[in-house]
């Protein structure tokens, strides 16, 4: 998903192909949402949290990107999805803010006068369906020390998309064979977990469930698999769509 795909609003396409009955928020909604966020920011800048793929592909203009943690919220492969990396038949997860514990993370200040616009961006990324949560959390560096307010997408436990407490062996199944426009869970998992490793970041559960899809993957085509098995893979259906 690159960012001129979120400036041509490419995303609901992909959807469409893949989960044609999915309902989709509108792009009146989101911006509705987006300006209730606003409307309760807190003092200093607007800093963006990024658990998952915001991690290697942000796709959005930042002044500084900052290794941070927030507490009372953990990383968890929670929302199940039908669209984009996965299908109605061979539904997916992806990642989300679940409650309890502390997440590591990728930190992104914007630029005031750029606030809006990419904020606009976001919200096309991860807002489509709605089933996150944007919430402000305090972002706190190495030392505990707190440093600045981020916008966080958190899941809705309310949400018919919610997956929380999904038994471990159905999560490695859906993450080891889901794949849709934007391509696999598997690519989606391996490149998070290879991002945090390079940003000195350590996620028992991530790289417990890595591990496994891994193992299934050497199972099912003979050898260990560091990147997706090619019958997994899917080519993006919308020119120019691929993540990056």
């Amino acid at each position: 998903m690159n960012r001129q795909m979120l400036e041509r609003a490419s995303i609901e396409a992909l959807i469409a192909i893949d989960s044609p009955g999915l309902e989709l928020l509108t792009e009146a909604q989101r911006m509705a949402s987006l300006r209730e966020m606003l409307a309760t920011r807190p003092p200093g800048d607007v800093w963006v949290f990024g658990y998952g793929s915001l991690i290697w592909n942000s796709a959005i203009d930042s002044l500084e990107r900052r290794i941070a943690r927030i507490d009372g919220w953990h990383r968890s492969f929670c929302l199940s999805i039908t669209a984009l990396r996965g299908t109605v038949d061979r539904p997916g997860l992806m990642l989300a803010l679940d409650r309890g514990g502390s997440c590591h993370g990728a930190a992104y200040r914007l630029a005031e006068e750029d606030v809006e616009c990419e904020l606009q961006l976001l919200w096309r990324r991860e807002m489509a369906c709605g089933a996150y949560v944007p919430r402000w959390v305090q972002l706190k560096d190495n030392e505990s020390e707190p440093f600045g307010w981020a916008i966080a997408f958190t899941i809705d436990a309310d949400h018919p998309q919610y997956a929380g407490g999904l038994d471990e062996a159905v999560a490695v199944r859906r993450l080891a064979t889901a794949s849709g426009g934007l391509g696999s869970c598997a690519d989606y998992l391996f490149r998070t977990r290879d991002s945090l490793h390079a940003n000195g970041i350590h996620d028992p559960q991530l790289e417990r469930l890595a591990s496994l899809v891994n193992a299934l993957h050497a199972e099912k085509f003979g050898s260990s698999q560091k990147a997706v098995p090619p019958a997994y893979r899917c080519r993006s259906r919308v020119q120019g769509s691929a993540e990056r």
